[in-house]
Parts: C-alpha cells; structure tokens; sequence
C-alpha cells in the first residue's frame, strides 16, 4: 500500500487538499481545527479509480513544525507537493522540496492550489516558477496540476496524476520489518496501541516484537490497516500495532519496532552527507539533530573529507538507534532553525581510526542499496564478524558463501593472516612443549583473542594443522623427549622394576606432571591413581590376579591374593571399576 506523503508552505492548502482527495480532515487536533493550521501530522487514505488504497500523510508546513513535518516523510512513497498559484514559490517550499531531495524521493506531483484566487496569467507564472524551482531536485519533471479544492476543481486530473506515479512504484521489498513510531496511545480494553508505515517486510499476530529505545519485549495482539483488522500486514502499509507486554510509557514518537533478534543498536555513525542547494557552509562546527525514522535527536557530526561530494562524516548520537546501511536522515542545524543536509547511514559500526573509516565509506557507498554486496563489503573491511550482525547492519543481507566459517563470516585475506597466526602460535608451544600433543582450542583461541569455534574450524581448514578432540597440533608432531627426559625415565624405569608390584609413588620418583604424561601417552606407563602408577606389564599381572579371584570378594582377599598392601589394593581395585574389569556391590566385588 503506498503511501502519499504533502509538503509545501503553511497555508497553502495541503490538508484541504487532503480532505477533498480522501473525504477524510486529517487535521485531528481542536487547536488545529480552531486556527485553520496543521500542527501535527494527520492521516487518512483512499482508493484510486484502479482499486489501488493509498495511505495520506499530511504534514504541517509552518516553520516552527518543522520537526514535525520530519516525522512523517520518512516513509512516503510518492510527494504531493502543495504551492499555493496566488503566493508561488515560499520559504517553506523549498525546504519542504530540499527535504523531499535529500530523502531521495524520486515520484511526485505538484499541486498547483488556489487557482481560483489567481488569475490565468499569474497561475501560469506560478508554475513555470515551480517547475524552475524543482531542476535539479529528484522531483523535477514532475507534473504539475492546477487544483481549486473546495471547487473541486482540477480534483480528477490530481487523482488521475497521482495514481499514475503510484503505479509505477516499484515492488515494496520484502527483508526485515520495521516500523518507526509516529504516535503511540492506550485503547481502554486493549492496551497500548502504536501506528506507523512498515518498511521493508511483514508482521503477524502473535509476533514477538522488540521495541527500541529501550529494548522492550512485546507481542503483537492485534493489527489494523485504515480502521480494518488483518492478521498480516505487509511493507509499506500505514498499519495501528496492539502490543502487549509493554507499556504506554516506554514508547514515543521516534521508537523502533522490529522482530526479535533482527536489529542493533548503535551510538557512532558513519554517514554520507549532502547539503541542500541554499546551503554554501556546512561544517562540523554546528550544533545539529538528526532526524531519522519518525524521531530527532541532537547528535556531534565530525567530517572526515570537506572536499567530498557525498561528505564522509562520523555521527555521534545522544541515545542509541538501531540503524543499517543506506537508512536516509535529514539534518537541522540549531542556530539557523533549517534543514541545513541529508544522507544516508553507510556503516553503523565503522572503524575507529579516521583513515579506516574514509576506506569503509568508499567501499560501501558503491553497494549502499544491495543487502548483500553491503554484507560483503561490511565483511571486507571488518575483516570477520559474525553472521547476525551483519545481517542487522545491512538489513538481512548475508556475504558469500566461501567467507562463512560456522555462525561467523571470515574475509579472505583475514583469513590468511588468522590461519598465519594459528600454524605459528602451534609449532611456537610444540618447541616450548615438546613432550605435549599439542596445544588446546580453548588455550589457543585465548592467544589469538577469537570464537573457540571459529579457532577450531580454521585450524581444521589450515594446510599443517590437525585438529584432533579438542587438541591442535602441527601435522606429524609427535611428542619427542630429550636424551636428559630418556634419561631420567630409565633411572625411574629401574625403580619401577625393582618394586615389583609394590612401586614408590610417583612423586617420589623424580618425573615431572609433562614427562609422566608423555610417558603415558607412548605406553611406557599406566598410572592408577594421581601419585600412583605401573609398568604395563606389572599391570598385566595384577589384572590376571583380579580375574582369577573366584566370586564375590573383599579388597582384603583381594591384597591377600596380590600379595600387596591395602594402599595398593584399593587404587587397584578402583582402577579396575573404572576400567569395567570389575563392579562393586557394597563391600564385595565381582569380576565382569
């Protein structure tokens, strides 16, 4: 449903306009009523002689409501701009046409209003201004019609006009929903109710939806569309959400609602500027609001390249939005009280470094209206990220396919470099650690500051590198000892023989925690408990002893048989239960 957005100078007759094309005052205020003025934006809708409902957004066109104005241009399709033919071209004319520019809204109509009030000669003059006016601006060679409203005069052609522009929108997208709040109220019964234009996908009944500021938790109850309920809605239809599970209070114009999971919020910027053709001085100095979505806010701008055409920028915001690449703003400078610029977000988490920055904003302002390359290039200049954030910052786009490593996404020179890394991080523990297997993904991921995850898929994909449990090694590593290490286990070794089935503790026998374990992994011994440990063949014969106890039997009859003592038997014993070569049943236990 597309959605039909006036401009124009106060008093020219926008919402009289409005009320003869729909049948509907949009003005819903007793002030605005009682002073003939609108003062905030108005709503209503009807059909176009093809069957097409379009949805009106009627904004006020005096200065001093200018924020508002802002707050419900965002989201229109197609501008019906409104001169009056007695007054001609006004200082609310051009900023409302600036906005609609800066905006890139591309599809228009002028209305030619008051006609009536003109004579043929100086209406004649006041469209040839207005299409002068408009060169340059994305509404030039819009048509223009002469229209005398409460005469119903020049209505029909209006009509025929606008459904003509409408007509050739093309297909609303289908990606992720979002819906900027331009009112929000409490329907007794109900609950909290918000309205708003859904961009970019659809919503359901029963949604779990997140509403920012804040991020608020909700359900969708119900939904309405030009005083209709639906069970869907899809994008580009003005539509009321009945939530549930929040409150009134935590929603204002200038929120967000979008489905869960699907959106981030941001506080830095980066953006491309274009100021509006009056404007000859824009610099970083001023004191400036960033009017996005249905909302403003005052923000710190700070260019990057003043020489540029769009201007690179960094923008700090006073509270956290959540934005994506290519979402258009419009900027007001304070001390003028003007639309001064407009633009649009090219990347919501931009490097931290000037120089990188001016790199993301090249690469990115040539993919700014694709999802997917805007995810390919975010990823380009990241170097990795995961998967679900760049789709919350390119508006669901997702890169190639042969970047995706697990739930993150690795540029293919970072990858090199990270798998660089990894082969070196391996072989430098193997020469401090010569007697490990090699090191751990968790130890090596903590070197390496990554996702253990994504450590152990690269390792894997890494020519030299083996991945084995959760070991990384270097492919044919194999735990060496030294002659000092060979020579010291020969010394124990001996000990060991000596002892029989009796042998001294571990700790005793002069072996570090590293050389047992190696000495464990060859097969050289076998270690029963922490301090305790047996030549395999030594082992091998007490096994044979533990068969060979005829049923049921005590861990006396057990050291009786071994000839050891307890201290022996029990580590034994409990050795065999874990092994399964016995089972204990009380004090007693059995062969398996």
């Amino acid at each position: 449903m597309p959605v039909i957005g006036t401009a124009g100078h106060v008093d020219h007759g926008k919402s009289t306009l409005v009320h003869a094309l729909t049948g509907r005052d949009p003005d819903r205020w007793r002030e605005e009523k009682e002073r003939g003025l609108t003062i905030d934006l108005g709503f209503a809708w009807t059909t176009l002689p093809d069957g097409t409902e379009v949805s009106f957004v009627d904004v006020p066109g005096h200065e001093r409501f200018i924020k508002n104005m802002l707050a419900g241009v965002e989201a229109i399709d197609v501008a019906l701009l409104v001169v009056a033919a007695d007054e001609g071209w006004m200082p609310q004319s051009e900023e409302h046409a600036a906005v609609l520019d800066l905006l890139g809204v591309r599809r228009g109509v002028v209305a030619l209003t008051k006609v009536d009030r003109a004579d043929d000669e100086l209406a004649e003059l006041a469209a040839l201004e207005v299409e002068e006016r408009l060169e340059g601006l994305t509404l030039a060679g819009s048509p223009i019609i002469p229209v005398a409203a409460p005469l119903g005069l020049g209505v029909d052609r209006l009509v025929a006009a606008l459904g003509e522009q409408v007509a050739a929108l093309p297909p609303a997208p289908e990606g992720r929903p979002r819906l900027w709040v331009d009112r929000s109220f409490t329907v007794a019964g109900a609950g909290t109710v918000v309205t708003g234009t859904l961009l970019d996908g659809s919503l359901t009944v029963g949604d779990q939806v997140t509403v920012w500021p804040g991020a608020h938790t909700a359900r969708i109850r119900g939904l309405h569309t030009h005083e209709r309920p639906v069970e869907r809605v899809g994008p580009g239809r003005r539509v009321a959400v009945n939530l549930t599970g929040v409150d009134r209070a935590d929603i204002a114009r200038g929120s967000m609602l979008g489905l869960v999971d699907q959106w981030e919020v941001t506080k830095r910027v980066l953006v491309a500027i274009r100021t509006a053709r009056y404007v000859t001085d824009f610099s970083d100095r001023g004191a400036y609001h960033l009017h996005v979505g249905s909302g403003a806010q005052s923000v710190q701008v700070r260019v990057l390249d003043d020489a540029a055409d769009p201007i690179p920028a960094l923008v700090e915001l006073t509270r956290p939005l959540p934005l994506r690449v290519g979402d258009r703003f419009i900027l007001r400078e304070v001390g003028r009280r003007a639309v001064v610029a407009g633009g649009r977000i090219v990347d919501p988490a931009p490097p931290r470094r000037s120089r990188d920055a001016r790199r993301a904003f090249t690469s990115l302002m040539a993919v700014v209206d694709h999802p997917d390359a805007v995810a390919a290039a975010l990823l380009d200049v990241r170097g990795l990220d995961r998967l679900d954030r760049l789709g919350r910052h390119s508006g669901g786009g997702r890169p190639p396919g042969e970047t995706v490593v697990g739930a993150t996404a690795v540029a293919p020179g970072e990858r090199s470099e990270i798998q660089r890394v990894l082969l070196e991080r391996v072989r430098r523990h193997h020469r401090d650690h010569p007697l490990r297997p090699g090191i751990s993904v968790a130890e090596l991921a903590g070197a390496v500051d990554l996702d253990p995850d994504l450590v152990a898929a690269l390792a894997a994909r890494t020519e030299g590198l083996v991945v084995d449990g959760g070991l990384v090694a270097a492919a044919g590593f194999a735990g060496t000892m030294s002659d000092e290490d060979e020579a010291r286990w020969e010394e124990a070794r001996a000990h060991l023989e000596a002892a029989g089935r009796t042998p001294p503790r571990l700790s005793e026998l002069g072996l570090d925690t590293e050389l047992v374990h190696a000495l464990e992994r060859r097969g050289s011994l076998v270690r029963v408990a922490p301090d305790l440990a047996y030549l395999p063949e030594r082992l091998d014969e007490l096994v044979s002893v533990i068969r060979a106890m005829p049923g049921p039997f005590t861990v006396s009859e057990f050291r009786e048989a071994a000839e050891v003592s307890r201290k022996y038997a029990v580590p034994l014993l409990e050795w065999a239960d874990r092994r399964g070569i016995t089972v204990r049943m009380g004090d007693r236990r059995r062969v398996r």
